[in-house]
């Protein structure tokens, strides 16, 4: 695992270039990643891709919207949850 506050070489984001350090917070950026297993077309893969903060939330638009239009129709309506993937707040030590 990265450790966002690490001295050494930059990160960049995987997707626009653009550099994940902020001065004085450090490496700043978010992980989309996966590893497939058996019985799935891509069995035995491993992804990780660095994504800085405007790309990530790029990237999360697109299953928050998938979402929205897989449950289109349901009864009751599923609502657009704006905290979609998010697991916690406030939480500046990472820890949760």
């Amino acid at each position: 695992m990265i450790d966002p506050t690490q001295n050494n070489a930059d990160l960049f984001c995987d997707v626009c270039g653009g550099a994940t350090r902020l001065p004085g917070h450090g490496q700043q950026f978010g992980t989309l990643q996966a590893s497939w297993g058996d019985g799935c077309a891509h069995d035995g893969e491993r992804y990780q891709v660095q994504l800085c903060e405007a790309c990530f939330f790029q990237a999360l638009a697109n299953p928050r919207h998938a979402r929205r239009i897989h449950h289109l129709f349901d009864e009751p309506p599923v609502p657009d949850d704006p905290a979609f993937g998010r697991v916690a707040r406030d939480d500046l030590g990472g820890e949760s």
